[in-house]
């Protein structure tokens, strides 16, 4: 397989391990709407942020989309497209080093993506997808780089973006479309999205309740044989004779009778067919309707032309998706919304693109990643497809930008969910709001000092969320009521943690320590159990006799 291979690869290529775990905290005074709504703004570095919420969504989203730095050469954007800011320049020379001042433009953007493209591939639930927004300039680097991480045969599509009139009058040749990379997490996983493309015509066959095809086939692929249609093989028309015919598809060496809207008495058809199998089959059941794997329901008839039909009956799922978008909106019309917003951002995606993409997963229930978030198109598109459907997605963004985070996303997430109000020759022109609500979080100091101390900020339930993730790789479960020492089971192994006197005593060689009278005080488990605390007072053996494996934290904890 092809890999691609740039200065620098070999310093980023495991640099996201190095990033430590920060907290994350709430800043209430900036939340908007329902704070149980799940959704999330995060400012700060992705990066670090990613890796902070490693511990809450790992393996958990089911649909990630990024709209990264094209890496233009652009740097009058409000969004640097550069990748030349200097947040990134101060982080490629950390993660670099001294070559950091002898890569190109192109080394510096692959420095810049792989390790978040790690990271993000690892929030990826079994059955999730990730959608990348990008342009010529990156495209081929980029389609390498996402074969490495993801493998190739989880590539599902490189769809093309009509950007419809988004594009430089001065170039020779009008370039007006992007692309959007489409990558799984396993392909094998991924149904056929349960979507129309927004380009076919409103009066396509694929709108209507059911669609009609004739199964007369004829070709060498499909040799004549015979289909006995019995009496009661419905009919398309009440009655009338259909005369017995050797020229014309399919033949009938009798007279074919139609009374009350099916076949009098049997009657032989041949011809080449493309659906013999499920016709036999229909009629085997007594000329029932057939359902297919998908659970679409087929059924035959027979016309008063003498033809054979199916007819199978629309799929509520029903999936029609081209690699070429078109019909989403434009980057123009999101201008125009936000100017009525009073928000200034230069080229956002627009809102169609984005809720067409997260229409092209499955169900109404996961969570929604993007982890360079600008104006928080993907939050709005959220809301958007919950209020459409009345689904209960999630979404959970990044922004690394102050000013953009606070001045832009945040603005139009809240005027997405109250609504807002608008001026236009001489009237107000109300929005109605989508509903839901956002919390923003900033991110704290980390987990751990420089001495690898455990902060004396950390709570019991920031701590509880890194020791989970740390033994079993999976986030913890949310928990209501209060705090318990027992963490949660993977596969078959309780996890306990002894720390900030989750037992009532907060002495440091008191409820911290695994002592006899503190193992009576967790709760049961008929199983292996792996127990967190800053010392032990038990032998080896009498652990090992009861199952128990002891971790000192700190000193046992993985902080990579």
């Amino acid at each position: 397989m092809p890999t691609l291979n740039w200065i620098g690869k070999e310093a980023v290529a495991n640099y996201h391990k190095r990033v430590p775990f920060h907290l994350l905290r709430c800043d209430e005074s900036l939340s908007v709407g329902d704070a149980g709504s799940g959704n999330l703004l995060i400012e700060g570095d992705n990066l670090v942020a990613l890796k902070a919420l490693l511990p809450y969504y790992g393996g958990q989203v089911k649909c990630i989309y990024i709209d990264p730095p094209y890496n233009t050469g652009n740097e009058k954007w409000a969004y640097n497209d550069a990748v030349n800011s200097p947040e990134m320049r101060d982080w490629l020379g950390k993660a670099v080093g001294g070559e950091a001042d002898d890569l190109s433009r192109h080394d510096k953007w692959l420095c810049m993506m792989y390790p978040r493209l790690e990271l993000l591939r690892q929030f990826l639930r079994d059955d999730g997808v990730i959608f990348v927004s990008i342009d010529d300039t990156e495209l081929p680097r980029l389609r390498v780089l996402m074969d490495d991480l993801f493998l190739p045969r989880n590539l599902v599509a490189c769809l093309v973006w009509q950007t419809e009139g988004n594009f430089d009058n001065q170039a020779k040749i009008k370039i007006c479309h992007e692309y959007v990379l489409v990558y799984a997490k396993d392909a094998r996983r991924f149904p056929a999205p349960p979507v129309i493309d927004p380009g076919i015509d409103k009066n396509s066959k694929l709108f209507r309740d059911t669609i009609r095809n004739t199964i007369v086939k004829n070709g060498p692929k499909n040799p004549v044989s015979d289909i006995v249609l019995p009496a009661g093989f419905p009919a398309d028309f009440e009655s009338g004779v259909i005369p017995h015919r050797n020229n014309a598809w399919p033949h009938y060496g009798d007279d074919v009778v139609i009374e009350n809207s099916a076949l009098s008495c049997s009657a032989i058809a041949s011809s080449g067919w493309s659906s013999k199998a499920i016709c036999e089959e229909f009629i085997a059941g007594g000329c029932q309707p057939v359902a297919d794997s998908k659970g679409q329901k087929t059924r035959f008839v027979i016309t008063r032309t003498g033809a054979i039909e199916c007819i199978k009956e629309r799929r509520e799922d029903q999936s029609h998706v081209v690699s070429v978008v078109r019909g989403v909106g434009t980057v123009q019309q999101m201008g125009a919304m936000f100017a009525q917003m009073g928000i200034e951002f230069d080229y956002p995606k627009p809102l169609g693109l984005i809720q067409y993409l997260i229409s092209m997963v499955a169900g109404k229930d996961f969570v929604v990643m993007d982890s360079f978030a600008g104006s928080a198109t993907t939050g709005h598109a959220v809301l958007a497809a919950n209020k459409a459907d009345g689904g209960s997605r999630r979404f959970v963004l990044i922004e690394m930008d102050k000013s953009i985070c606070q001045g832009v996303a945040a603005k139009r997430l809240t005027y997405a969910v109250n609504g807002y109000s608008f001026r236009k020759t001489n009237e107000v022109q109300e929005v109605a709001g989508l509903g839901g609500g956002f919390r923003h979080c900033v991110l704290g100091p980390t987990l751990f000092d420089e001495a690898g101390r455990i902060r004396a900020e950390v709570t019991f339930a920031d701590l509880a969320a890194h020791v989970y993730f740390a033994e079993t790789g999976e986030p913890i479960r949310k928990r209501t009521g209060a705090p318990s020492t027992l963490l949660g089971v993977h596969s078959g192994t309780a996890v306990y943690l002894l720390y900030n006197g989750v037992l009532g005593d907060k002495t440091a060689n008191g409820g911290n320590v695994v002592t006899r009278a503190n193992l009576q005080k967790l709760p049961p488990h008929d199983g292996p159990r792996v127990v967190y605390g800053t010392g032990c007072r038990i032998g080896a053996d009498r652990l090992k006799d009861q199952g128990i494996t002891f971790r000192q934290i700190p000193y046992e904890l993985r902080v990579d």
